[in-house]
């Protein structure tokens, strides 16, 4: 059944992509929510401050994203990537609520004749980028213009979606500029921070690490752990988790594999040099969907916007030359280069990727057929334990963070996160689901849901932690009392007598340089390097992993000639920092201060547990 699929993908897989939420949403139809009422194409897939966000208006967002990523990829996406999608897509509308909402406060409105001006002389990105309106590898305004005014802009739907860009956008450029008209960087700012990244410094010290023992541990009182819990929500505050057992069976691709895909570009290269178009072939043969309907054309693009295998190839080439089989991480290409401007480049590719064998692809398929009809979709957990028995296959468990791709031996497992946290029970097995390097099928075994974790499970780390700090507390006196033996002699000679370990760091740092043994990076003892007087030992200069009692050798101080010639641009740059710092600081506030009800994870358990 696999390998028949396999033979009609190319036709089928945007119907695929689609298919999910077509029946995602006839299921929740008529599937209902726990003891909720049937669910009407009018039911909220979320609430914000009582504003409602229709099931509808969410999957269809959600939905023209998939294909137009499925068509830029010219691939099937994975369940993960899906639900990144609806991730975004969700995060959008409600931002989009909350920003329409301040739009009405503040009486921020766009008018037509706006919308016309910005239409007119501010192209948005996707515009700027379409290869019809470039000249010589460059966006060309005045061909941008023309279009606007001819029938093809009118007759395509262009002008209603840059009116509905803009509506969006100009709004969003006014509170911007509100939100940002007060910055102002100061030239004692900016030479401060120049002096962060080119002053210099080395230095010689003694570390005290916060390495708890018995002592330090029987210390910590409940209070001390209950008063830190309280103060740190945030840092055991986390995402969802969920423990998996997971099944394999690898595509492995063999030397004689990659050399028949080598022999049939070779093929295809004799055919074009025997008089074929290659234009022609690319549309047949090329496995690089995207370019193949335009004769494999990636058109006029900047030197080093291709992988290195591949660009080389192309600047290597003369216009009209065809290259020779480049392997690169995607499979093997034959390049073909149309022209070349300056540092643009106009190519055409043909792309053979590196697969099984048809002989080894179908047995890989009839053991995915065998593991599908013995274990897919079951909730008998079991039977994923008998299937992989039965097939010799290797159980593998590992953990899978919400929103995050599963990992096995540093490789993704495709759509098994995506499914575990999709309305998935403890003992439910997935789909058998295909990705690049094989197909994968996956138990799950527990599911512990994102949010603050429980004081209980998190006591042990947190005595840890006070535990440590007692221990600096208890090291404070004696690294004092080696500080002053110290000044009075060397830091050398009071280590030695003490049988202290002295080091040095290996290079100069600046004051954001992550320095191994001062405690990482921006720590007190790093600042201090910038702050003691030259050869002067310091006093015990506390941080949250150790103390240290350090000496200053040498100090470079920044050259205020260098920064008066950059002056300029780093103001630009830190002012344009500080703008979208504070714009993303009242997104945050408004998100943090408006009550969302997220309803989409009952929704996905409903569908499953009815499509069941």
């Amino acid at each position: 059944m696999l390998q028949t699929m396999r033979s009609w993908a190319k036709y089928i897989w945007i119907f695929v992509i689609a298919a999910p939420f077509i029946i995602g949403f006839l299921l929740y139809q008529t599937s209902g929510l726990g003891n909720a009422a049937t669910v009407t194409p009018s039911t909220p897939v979320a609430k914000v401050d009582g504003q409602e966000i229709l099931y509808t208006d969410y999957t269809q967002q959600v939905d023209n994203q998939v294909q137009q990523q499925q068509q830029q990829s010219g691939r099937s996406l994975t369940q993960d990537e899906i639900r990144q999608i609806q991730n975004s897509v969700f995060d959008q509308m409600v931002t989009q609520i909350l920003l329409d909402r301040e739009y009405k406060r503040r009486g921020i409105s766009v008018t037509a004749d706006e919308i016309r001006e910005y239409a007119k002389y501010a192209p948005p990105a996707w515009i700027q980028q379409s290869p019809d309106l470039q000249t010589d590898g460059k966006f060309d305004m005045a061909k941008y213009q023309r279009l606007l005014t001819s029938s093809v802009a009118r007759e395509s739907g262009l002008l209603v979606q840059l009116e509905d860009y803009y509506r969006t956008e100009i709004p969003k450029q006014k509170l911007f500029e509100q939100l940002t008209a007060g910055v102002y960087v100061s030239d004692a700012d900016l030479w401060r921070a120049y002096r962060d990244a080119h002053d210099s410094a080395e230095v010689t010290f003694v570390a005290w690490s916060a390495a708890p023992d018995s002592t330090d541990y029987a210390s910590v009182t409940d209070a001390e752990v209950q008063q830190y819990y309280d103060a740190h929500h945030d840092t055991f505050t986390q995402p969802g988790q969920a423990r998996l057992s997971v099944v394999v069976i690898p595509r492995l691709i063999t030397a004689s594999d990659s050399a028949a895909v080598r022999d049939h570009l070779l093929k295809l290269r004799a055919e074009i040099e025997g008089g074929a178009k290659f234009a022609d072939v690319a549309k047949s043969e090329s496995q690089d969907s995207a370019s193949a309907v335009n004769g494999g054309e990636l058109g006029m693009s900047a030197k080093g916007r291709f992988v290195d295998e591949f660009d080389k190839a192309a600047w290597a080439l003369k216009p009209g030359q065809l290259s020779g089989p480049i392997l690169t991480p995607f499979g093997y290409h034959l390049l073909k280069v149309n022209a070349k401007k300056g540092d643009s480049i106009d190519v055409s590719h043909i792309l053979l990727r590196i697969q099984p064998s048809d002989s080894n692809e179908a047995r890989i398929d009839r053991e995915a057929d065998s593991l599908a009809n013995m274990a897919a979709n079951a909730e008998e957990g079991s039977k994923l334990d008998s299937a992989a028995a039965a097939l010799h296959l290797t159980i593998y468990k590992l953990t899978a963070t919400e929103n995050q791709p599963a990992m096995l031996n540093g490789a993704q497992v495709p759509s098994v996160s995506a499914w575990a946290f999709g309305g998935a029970r403890a003992g439910d097995v997935s789909d058998l689901f295909d990705g690049d390097n094989g197909y994968y099928m996956a138990r799950l075994d527990t599911l512990t849901p994102g949010g603050l974790r429980d004081l209980s499970a998190v006591r042990d780390q947190i005595r840890s932690i006070i535990a440590a700090q007692h221990h600096l507390d208890r090291m404070m006196d004696p690294a004092k009392a080696f500080a002053s033996a110290a000044a009075a002699t060397s830091l050398e000679q009071a280590a030695q007598k003490l049988n202290l370990h002295v080091e040095r760091t290996k290079t100069s740092f600046t004051r954001g340089a992550f320095v191994p043994g001062l405690g990482g990076q921006f720590t007190a003892a790093i600042g201090a390097a910038f702050s003691l007087p030259l050869h002067a030992v310091s006093e015990p200069i506390r941080d949250e992993t150790q103390l240290t009692v350090e000496r200053v050798d040498r100090r470079v101080s920044a050259d205020s000639a260098e920064w008066l010639k950059q002056k300029d641009a780093q103001k630009q740059q830190r002012i344009s920092q500080l703008q979208q710092a504070r714009l993303q600081m009242f997104l945050q506030a408004m998100h943090d201060h408006a009550k969302i009800d997220d309803r989409r994870k009952q929704i996905d358990a409903a569908i499953r547990r009815t499509s069941n």
